[in-house]
């Protein structure tokens, strides 16, 4: 009966945990105990190089057989492995089966064995051995009991090894992430100096030069605004999963959040010699966000307008009071919106019609980011136009001093 409910009380346990190296300890301690034998070892099998390998032992030169390999033929273990059959022998030194490495190396006597196959259906996992019984010979029983024991190990040992394997890919697909994130966060940055110049003296070059040169400067500077166009969706992809960033909301003035805004894209403005206008009170208008990402995402929707709107044309950065928060909109008077498209204009990948992408570039995040970014922070944008040639306004709503956001 004690014997019952220690098989019992194992199987509770392999089953709790999936932790590798706590269930061989138990498995060992356990059979250990039941068959009132020395030391007790588990061989798994390594398919790569086959042979059986000491994943666990009591034994006390435990360090010394991790380190040995036993082959499939010539050795008990592996008699047992091949064969799915268990083997009871007592004097196995004398077996011209016995692998004599092991008492070499280790000085070991061995003068009884037990062993068991482990597997899990049909497919073979390793051996389950028990040496040296204190009290008389192994038994059919002690078999029988032996092999329960390998039956329930096999199934936990395999159901670690499945979860371990699958934390070790997860692992590594964050790891592979965060280095994909981390490289598209440095090149973007990296890249907006140099390209902010390019765009800066092409520019200058167009207003001065005269004829071929004049042309030249123009073939320059749209290169330049399509690599810009590239380098700002490199920055909207690491930013496209919104739900892990962390946010840091405070009272600032929106006055402030546009004048940031207006800073980050003016060179790209004055390439398309496009201006940007402010339509705002003196007093400041108190919003509760997080200034950077906010920052972010509106910068997301000015690049959109300056994309989208002709050379020479006026945008607007306008805010108001409006209830219990601010009111921030973004004016163009370029291509508009069709009316079925101001809701799907926020989706990924989403940029009014196929030929657009072709046609301005870029992946069509810049919206959807914004909205993700707002939103988090207890906001509200939408768009609003009065059809295709119209124009647009995307307007934000923000909350007010003190309001939680999220």
């Amino acid at each position: 009966m004690q014997k019952l409910s220690r098989l019992v009380d194992l199987s509770v346990r392999l089953n709790s945990t999936l932790n590798l190296d706590e269930l061989l300890q138990f498995i060992i301690r356990t059979a250990s105990d039941l068959l009132g034998c020395e030391t007790a070892s588990i061989l798994l099998y390594d398919e790569k190089q086959p042979h059986l390998f000491f994943a666990a032992t009591s034994d006390p030169h435990a360090d010394q057989l991790k380190q040995i390999t036993v082959p499939i033929e010539g050795s008990l273990a592996g008699t047992i492995f091949r064969t799915n059959r268990a083997i009871i022998i007592n004097e196995p030194g004398k077996d011209p089966r016995h692998y004599g490495v092991v008492a070499q190396k280790t000085g070991m006597l061995v003068n009884s064995l037990l062993g068991v196959p482990m597997r899990i259906r049909d497919q073979r996992t390793g051996v389950l051995e028990a040496l040296n019984k204190r009290d008389g010979d192994f038994t059919t029983e002690d078999g029988n009991i032996l092999s329960v024991i390998a039956s329930h190990a096999a199934v936990a040992i395999n159901n670690a090894r499945m979860v371990l394997a699958l934390q070790r890919a997860l692992d590594k697909a964050t790891e592979a992430d965060r280095l994909k994130k981390d490289f598209l966060t440095l090149a973007s940055h990296e890249l907006r100096t140099p390209l902010g110049v390019i765009i800066g003296y092409a520019t200058f070059l167009r207003e001065d030069a005269e004829g071929e040169l004049s042309e030249h400067a123009d073939h320059v500077l749209n290169a330049a605004l399509q690599m810009r166009v590239l380098v700002e969706d490199m920055t909207n992809l690491t930013l496209l999963e919104t739900d892990g960033l962390i946010y840091k909301p405070r009272d600032v003035a929106a006055q402030e959040v546009l004048v940031a805004t207006a800073k980050e894209v003016r060179t790209l403005a004055e390439a398309k010699a496009q201006r940007l206008v402010y339509d705002m009170p003196e007093e400041p208008i108190l919003i509760h966000v997080d200034m950077e990402k906010l920052v972010s995402a509106l910068v997301n929707v000015l690049n959109n307008a300056i994309r989208f709107s002709p050379i020479g044309e006026q945008i607007i950065l306008g805010v108001r009071w409006e209830g219990e928060g601010a009111l921030v909109w973004v004016q163009d008077n370029g291509m508009g919106i069709a009316e079925d498209q101001l809701k799907t204009i926020f989706r990924e990948f989403k940029q009014g019609e196929p030929s657009l992408t072709r046609r301005y570039g870029g992946l069509g995040l810049g919206l959807t980011i914004a909205s993700g970014l707002i939103r988090a922070q207890g906001g509200k944008i939408w768009a609003e136009s009065e059809g295709p040639g119209s124009g647009a306004t995307f307007k934000v709503y923000l909350p007010g001093p003190g309001a939680q956001s999220g």
